[in-house]
């Protein structure tokens, strides 16, 4: 699997460490330990992923995704010490894909790494019929083929997984989807009690397309069951 990867930790043993097993699998890293350079680099390498450390010294983390998010759909992997439940919120809120905490196993990042490129490829490509691959309802039109979502003619600006949420919702609306079902469909792993990753990422495509919380019209809550699209 060839892409670029975009690696950003202000600890240099971090950064190389990370470097070293994404080189070994492929990848064409570019190392930053500061969210100027970082950025820097978004702008002038075609970037496949992100995977950033939270506290960097001139600009956090989180501002850096914000920035990423304006123009850039590619997987945001936040990095980061912290394990606070707000953290996380945050990070998945601003457009983030995936959250690893240190200490990590660098097996595992690539793992992750290795996921959310696939993802990411497969909403991209071309090679489908698209008369399968377009979702036309009630002023939603949502096409995998060109990971293009429109909400009444005005484009979505969504992250590869809220494209597979909402996608997942769309082909079976009408039916109640288990935030459990949801995250092992959408991440590809077990879900654990007390995973809010799927409301964190509802709650943004809400916001995304400018639904209201209490009477949302597309994305509702069936309390203690999971979402529909209806």
């Amino acid at each position: 699997m060839e892409a670029n990867i975009l690696v950003v930790d202000d600890e240099p043993e971090i950064a190389d460490l990370v470097q070293v097993y994404l080189k070994s699998e492929g990848f064409t890293v570019f190392s930053c330990l500061n969210g100027a350079d970082a950025l820097e680099c978004v702008r002038t390498q075609a970037l496949d992923l992100a995977i950033l450390d939270v506290m960097l010294p001139d600009i956090s983390g989180f501002t850096l995704c914000s920035e990423i998010r304006k123009d850039h759909h590619f997987p945001v992997i936040m990095l980061t010490a912290k394990t606070e439940d707000m953290d996380k919120i945050t990070g998945l809120t601003i457009g983030a894909d995936d959250y690893i905490t240190k200490p990590f196993n660098p097996l595992e990042l690539v793992a992750r790494v290795k996921a959310q490129l696939r993802r990411y490829t497969r909403y991209n490509s071309d090679d489908r019929a698209p008369s399968a691959d377009v979702i036309d309802f009630n002023g939603l039109v949502i096409n995998r083929s060109t990971h293009e979502c429109l909400l009444y003619d005005e484009p979505l600006s969504l992250t590869p997984i809220e494209f597979d949420i909402l996608w997942m919702l769309c082909e079976n609306r009408g039916q109640v989807i288990s935030a459990e079902r949801l995250f092992e469909t959408v991440w590809g792993e077990k879900y654990l009690d007390r995973n809010n990753t799927v409301m964190v990422h509802i709650r943004r495509l809400r916001e995304k397309m400018h639904e209201p919380s209490r009477n949302p019209r597309f994305i509702k809550t069936v309390w203690g069951v999971g979402y529909k699209i209806d």
